[in-house]
């Protein structure tokens, strides 16, 4: 039986429940209405993987090796058309706030500066989501990669998490503190806020693992419904595992990457994901072809895929040991569970970039006998990011699908419809509206003296109830930026500029109805179209005060 106990907030600092007193520091607005605390409420899982490619899951017709989140997809639903960021942390931001990502903060990732939208923190415009489900009565946990804010008062446990043991910087070994680059010879991790450091010998997927399921462990008896975030870091590069789970995909992309992209725009047409004439955009004209590598260049980048491929591999079997103790302790019946991945592959490689390799530490090497261990730093790079954003164009930073559209599955038991693909537009911003209405709270129009935006994003609820067909109307609008690199959608209309610096005059015009692969620029052919969306284009610049130099 559900217990619940409704409580009448009148907005002033306090409230009177029961003949009790209780602070009131998430609310403050004009109306009066009712909070409930239900301990019964669903808890919620929400699983985000870093750089996964739209095409390298089981279940989107990837050849990797991913029964766990496969079987999620065959529980739930799976999306083919989920939009996030083109980078790690503006999309976190999007994630913990149903904002876009100017609003909440992180204008461009890395950047920290006192202009409104490049704060490089979660702003005092939006409220974080962790918090709102914290003051309603969820315990609160995360683990893994924070990537909002470096300082004390940026930490998530200074925004609404219970238990946390994170890194604070958007890429760190996965065998140690040791640093990346020569500015900062040690990543940072914090614990529930405080300075921390990376117990010896633990892998970062199955250590992060481990704290998850420890926090919910320590309250599992309390009748408290839970919020879960686990951050993972992986396969973010640099590409690192045990070899006993890059070692059963060794030979397996002995072919390349160009017979890979072309082998998963294969399976993905026969999974019903995109439609049977999709075809690919040109392949990249900086990319290397397969063909002309030498053979030792050759066994280099196959190394990378199999690392890659374990690294999923990995991550699979680590949600897999979440999803049987919540099955152990009788919570899986009680458990919303998301798994999405936050942008698209990544193409960087730092190592070899030469205006970033004299500051890459000299911990580092790239040599083929050590690829994997704690001392290598490889890249997934261009080409295989390429193949993993099979069919769209481009990758991870740009605003073009291959850089914007990822993976999301949503299941658990309580979701009316299972096995599905849904081919209705979403977008990460819609995440943090829908858990908000799982918890039966609400999102407030002040915080801290602030006014805040309204959230951007709209709950999946309905849909996911079977009581809508679709999560956004045909005239919804969605736009991005991100170092200059911007897009509109409407519709099925897209625009979109990947070139720097920006120009209103290089946006590029798609009807994604046809081509989502965006190969064909519309806007000679539809000219009252593409000034419609540029309309659109000049309210989103002047509502997020856009800041288009880099």
């Amino acid at each position: 039986m559900r217990r619940s106990i409704y409580i009448q907030i009148k907005f002033r600092r306090q409230f009177k429940i029961v003949g009790l007193l209780i602070m009131v520091p998430f609310i403050a607005c004009s109306e009066t209405y009712q909070v409930p605390f239900d301990n019964k409420r669903p808890n919620i899982l929400l699983l985000v993987a870093d750089d996964l490619g739209y095409s390298d899951l089981g279940c989107y017709g990837g050849d990797i090796d991913t029964p766990n989140i496969d079987e999620l997809a065959a529980k739930g639903i799976l999306f083919s058309r989920f939009h996030t960021a083109p980078m790690c942390a503006p999309t976190r931001a999007m994630l913990l706030t149903g904002n876009d990502n100017h609003i909440a903060g992180i204008g461009r990732q890395n950047l920290r500066t006192e202009v409104f939208g490049y704060e490089g923190h979660l702003s005092n415009r939006v409220a974080a989501l962790p918090s709102l489900l914290q003051k309603s009565g969820y315990h609160t946990y995360m683990t893994g990669k924070w990537h909002l804010g470096n300082n004390k008062k940026d930490n998530p446990h200074n925004n609404g998490f219970e238990n946390s043991f994170v890194l604070l910087e958007g890429v760190g070994n996965h065998f140690s503190r040791q640093g990346i680059f020569k500015e900062s010879p040690e990543s940072h991790y914090t614990l529930d806020g405080n300075v921390t450091t990376w117990p010896e010998g633990q892998y970062s997927t199955d250590l992060y693992t481990d704290k998850l399921i420890e926090y919910i462990n320590n309250n599992k008896d309390d009748e408290k419904p839970f919020f879960a975030y686990a951050a993972y870091t992986s396969p973010h590069w640099p590409l690192q595992v045990s070899e006993t789970y890059w070692k059963k995909y060794e030979g397996q992309y002995d072919e390349g990457y160009e017979k890979l992209r072309d082998q998963r725009l294969h399976n993905l047409i026969e999974k019903g994901l995109i439609p049977k004439d999709t075809g690919l955009p040109l392949q990249n004209d900086r990319l290397v072809s397969w063909g002309s590598l030498t053979e030792d260049e050759k066994h280099k980048e196959s190394r990378k895929m199999e690392l890659y491929a374990g690294m999923v591999d990995n991550l699979d079997e680590n949600i897999g040991r979440i999803i049987q103790y919540l099955k152990d302790i009788g919570e899986y019946e009680n458990t919303f569970i998301v798994f999405m991945s936050d942008n698209g592959a990544a193409g960087e490689d730092y190592f070899n970039n030469p205006n970033i390799r004299p500051h890459i530490s000299d911990y580092y090497v790239d040599d083929f006998e050590v690829m994997g261990e704690p001392n290598s730093l490889v890249s997934y790079g261009a080409p295989w990011a390429e193949a993993s954003t099979s069919p769209f164009r481009d990758f991870k930073e740009f605003t073009s699908n291959g850089g914007i559209l990822a993976p999301l599955i949503i299941s658990g038991p309580m979701i009316e419809r299972t096995n599905q693909i849904h081919h209705g537009f979403a977008t990460v911003m819609d995440l943090a509206p829908t858990f908000i209405e799982l918890a039966k709270t609400i999102y407030p129009k002040r915080q801290n003296g602030h006014k805040l935006y309204p959230m951007k994003g709209f709950s999946m609820l309905p849909f996911v109830k079977g009581e809508s067909k679709n999560i956004h109307t045909p005239e919804y609008v969605f736009s991005l930026e991100h170092s200059g690199y911007t897009m509109l959608r409407k519709g099925f209309w897209k625009i979109t500029n990947t070139q720097y610096p920006f120009s209103e005059a290089n946006f590029e015009l798609f009807d994604l109805s046809k081509d989502i692969s965006e190969r064909y620029d519309l806007k000679e052919a539809f000219p009252e179209k593409y000034r419609e969306l540029l309309e659109e284009w000049d309210k989103f610049s002047k509502d997020t005060k856009l800041q288009l130099k880099r």
